[in-house]
């Protein structure tokens, strides 16, 4: 690029209206979440997984610092502590809202490549594509939470309970935490999938694989020390207030 041409004028010039440069940018964007999961993948390969966490963590902070200041000034927001200044200034309700937004984005993109993965390769490949994805998922959702609210590295139940209220399926779906005197279990009453193909008058989805690797992933990842066991999840029967129900036990002898 000419050091008198703008960026804009640089695209245009290649024939690009607004629109289509509208859609570069966001895929640029796409790009740059693309490149940041290779990078993690690759340091996994090289140095396992806990250690492309912990440099993941670090990269993270510093670029969420960056890019903010970087979008600030280019789309002329102020940015305060790192995070947008008008993110700030939202009320709670708003927030939960806007939480709610990115949760239900993450399940769409999920049901779209499952989706998209079962037209191209059928319904085996496409559920053993999605149990092997929940194994890492669910053990990166466990890190950034644990991470974010700065539990212990051995919490115990307590630090379980605080988790999964802070799950993005917790911002989709209708959860109950009930506790018992050496227990946590999770009821799922109102699952979005599920209760969209109930309405529609279809059978339940049978997630149970990827259910057990989901909560017993998370759970472990939350602390080394706790089991997971499957109450009912389809393909199971269940009682029509709840689709699946998970029980979480410290191993006896680990004590609290």
């Amino acid at each position: 690029m000419d050091s008198k041409t703008t960026a804009g004028e640089q695209f245009l010039s290649a024939g690009l209206g607004r629109e289509e440069l509208v859609r570069l940018a966001l895929d640029m964007l796409h790009q740059t979440m693309v490149h940041h999961v290779f990078w993690f993948k690759e340091a996994q390969h090289q140095f396992g997984f806990e250690k492309a966490l912990a440099i993941m963590g670090e990269v993270y902070e510093r670029n969420l610092t960056l890019q903010m200041h970087r979008l600030g000034k280019t789309l002329d927001f102020k940015v305060k502590g790192g995070l947008p200044e008008a993110f700030l200034e939202l009320p709670p309700e708003r927030l939960g809202e806007l939480i709610r937004a990115f949760s239900l984005n993450w399940l769409a993109t999920d049901g779209l490549w499952f989706q998209e993965v079962e037209a191209r390769q059928g319904m085996l490949d496409a559920k053993r594509c999605n149990d092997s994805c929940w194994v890492w998922f669910a053990q990166f959702e466990a890190w950034s939470i644990k991470r974010r609210i700065r539990l212990s590295d051995k919490p115990g139940l307590d630090g379980l309970k605080q988790a999964l209220r802070l799950r993005m399926y917790a911002a989709i779906n209708r959860e109950t935490i009930v506790e018992g005197p050496d227990s946590i279990s999770l009821y799922n009453n109102d699952c979005r999938v599920q209760s969209a193909r109930k309405d529609k008058g279809m059978e339940d989805y049978p997630c149970k694989s990827a259910g057990l690797q989901e909560y017993s992933n998370f759970a472990s990842a939350i602390d080394e020390r706790i089991t997971t066991r499957c109450l009912a999840c389809p393909p199971d029967g269940h009682p029509p207030e709840w689709f699946c129900g998970w029980e979480f036990r410290l191993r006896e002898g680990t004590g609290e």
